[in-house]
């Protein structure tokens, strides 16, 4: 086996007779976070992101919780799951998932990713296995903020269309301000965690792999989800905004009539007092 390709045996799909080799590739978002420090369930190919060789396939670990096991069996896969559950923290329950398949082809120049198909490869080297885990545990971090950020657009549409229709606003405030910290998670997790826009750490020593990330880039359209989240996020966050902006100066409103009341009571009380007295 060379030193930079994986092992294609009994933990690879099983091909036809006539088929092409090819390599199950499966990434699940087990929680906010893995801790892989000092973690040893293989050999190490890779510290960013930490990668491992367990039996005949691969094990990628990337810090925002994805863990893409690459031509494992189910049994395999289990283990090495239970294995991280301690380490991870802010477990999921169910966990994202992704899956896709990596297809040996004959020549590097016919490296492509049919829509919806297999990837295929010239070699399933741990360079582009890399590659492919990057691009593939990002799609999985991004489905979820996905699901996230929908799930606070289903909550506030129905403040921004009482405001619409009766012009009322919504009275709760900590509702509002709940909104407005799941979309600055979400909007941390994006920027600082995942960091969708940055390129994997393999590109800078095998810069000739990128036409490959481009690829796989297009394929999971990581540029073009994430600026549409970007944009969901901002439109999220303005209109929480403007609500408790609605909010607050209505209770400043109230604040402001209470007190002109209760100046005129303390006139009114000392009106009568100085009539009561001349009589």
């Amino acid at each position: 086996m060379n030193a930079d390709q994986l092992t294609v045996g009994t933990a690879a799909t099983s091909p036809k007779a006539d088929a092409a080799p090819a390599l199950r590739i499966r990434a699940l978002m087990l929680g906010d976070r893995i801790n892989a420090a000092g973690l040893e369930i293989g050999t190490l190919v890779s510290s960013t992101p930490v990668a491992f060789r367990v039996h005949a396939g691969l094990a990628v670990i990337f810090r925002y919780g994805v863990v893409v096991l690459i031509g494992l069996l189910p049994s395999e896969e289990k283990v090495l799951i239970d294995t991280l559950k301690p380490r991870v923290i802010g477990e999921f329950s169910p966990y994202e998932e992704e899956t896709a398949q990596a297809q040996l082809c004959n020549d590097e120049n016919a490296e492509v990713i049919q829509p919806g198909g297999p990837i295929f490869l010239s070699k399933f080297s741990e360079d582009r296995l890399l590659l492919i885990a990057d691009a593939l545990a990002k799609s999985t971090a991004l489905a979820r903020d996905e699901r996230r950020v929908a799930a606070v657009f289903d909550v506030i549409e129905p403040f921004a269309r009482e405001l619409a229709q009766h012009g009322r606003t919504p009275r709760r405030r900590k509702g509002i301000l709940q909104l407005i910290g799941n979309a600055l998670l979400v909007q941390q997790r994006v920027a600082g965690r995942v960091a969708v826009a940055e390129k994997p750490d393999v590109l800078w020593e095998k810069p000739g792999l990128d036409r490959l990330y481009s690829r796989l880039e297009d394929e999971y359209e990581l540029k073009e989800r994430l600026d549409t989240l970007e944009r969901k996020l901002k439109a999220i966050s303005e209109t929480a905004n403007a609500l408790t902006d609605i909010i607050d100066t209505q209770r400043s409103l109230r604040l402001e009539v209470a007190v002109v009341v209760l100046i005129v009571i303390e006139v009114v009380i000392g009106c009568i007092q100085i009539f009561a007295g001349t009589h």
